[in-house]
């Protein structure tokens, strides 16, 4: 294994997401959904300027109508069944189709706290690596299985983005910590055993949010874990382009927005379906 050359491709995809935070004045957005599974869309948000791109599992599932699901949440309950061949081809076709500067991290089946669990060989990381991808989306909720990802993925040359969520999240997406203070004391964990990258879950997928707000408890726990790192990080679930400017001052250096993209995209299709079909 050339470990000089697989640290050299980790720190390269580094600089790529620090870069990205500095041109988009200390906040960038990454762009999951149908903007990372389907490569002509990609190339849309990447020519609009969007620089972090994530291909998943549960939205490749969603995209392919895997067993007729038709939402997100759904999704999430058979994205284990979609291949990590699957997402390697999906990450290739992205790759080559946006080239090589937007930085690239794919959710993959094993990388989740799945609902089967999936075992990843180190040969999977070597594809994911050789596929386009920069590092790996990951919502593992162990601290030991986080820290043997973490190892096998840097073997690679991928970078590792991971998230904390809260016990009481409908969906398992990452180490729990109920209080602001455990979202301190986690994240640390995670730093220490060399996240690259730590996100916060938000609850609002599910929980719902006033328009234009998030709630006391989402910024106090984004200020818990913007303060206590000094990797790059994130903010995910629920955010819209009408919460998103309550994110401006909470220090968080990205933002991973996927379901507001897709609706967006789905309300341009049938509006312009309907412009054709109205033609007299």
């Amino acid at each position: 294994m050339f470990n000089g050359d697989m640290e050299q491709k980790r720190t390269r995809a580094m600089k790529k997401v620090w870069d990205a935070i500095e041109d988009h004045g200390g906040q960038t957005l990454l762009s999951t959904g149908i903007t990372g599974d389907d490569a002509r869309i990609a190339k849309a948000v990447v020519e609009s300027g969007i620089k972090l791109l994530e291909p998943n599992h549960p939205a490749v599932a969603l995209a392919r109508g895997h067993k007729g699901v038709t939402s997100m949440h759904d999704a999430e309950m058979i994205r284990h069944e979609i291949s990590l061949q699957e997402m390697a081809k999906v990450t290739k076709g992205v790759r080559n189709t946006v080239g090589e500067e937007p930085f690239i991290t794919v959710g993959v089946p094993g990388g989740f706290t799945e609902v089967i669990p999936v075992v990843l060989e180190e040969a999977d990381f070597h594809l994911m690596s050789v596929s386009g991808a920069d590092g790996l989306h990951t919502h593992k909720s162990n601290l030991h299985d986080l820290e043997e990802l973490v190892k096998v993925s840097h073997k690679y040359g991928l970078t590792v983005d991971a998230y904390i969520g809260h016990p009481s999240d409908l969906h398992t997406f990452g180490l729990p910590a109920e209080m602001p203070e455990d979202v301190a004391h986690v994240a640390r964990q995670m730093e220490d055993v060399g996240v690259d990258m730590i996100g916060l879950m938000t609850g609002m997928s599910y929980e719902g949010v006033a328009a234009g707000d998030i709630p006391n408890i989402v910024k106090e726990r984004l200020h818990a874990l913007v303060s206590t790192v000094k990797v790059p990080t994130l903010a995910e679930g629920g955010i819209n382009t009408e919460n998103v400017k309550a994110f401006r001052d909470t220090g968080v250096h990205i933002i991973v927005v996927g379901t507001a993209l897709d609706d967006e995209v789905k309300r341009a299709a049938q509006q312009v379906a309907k412009q054709f079909i109205h033609i007299k």
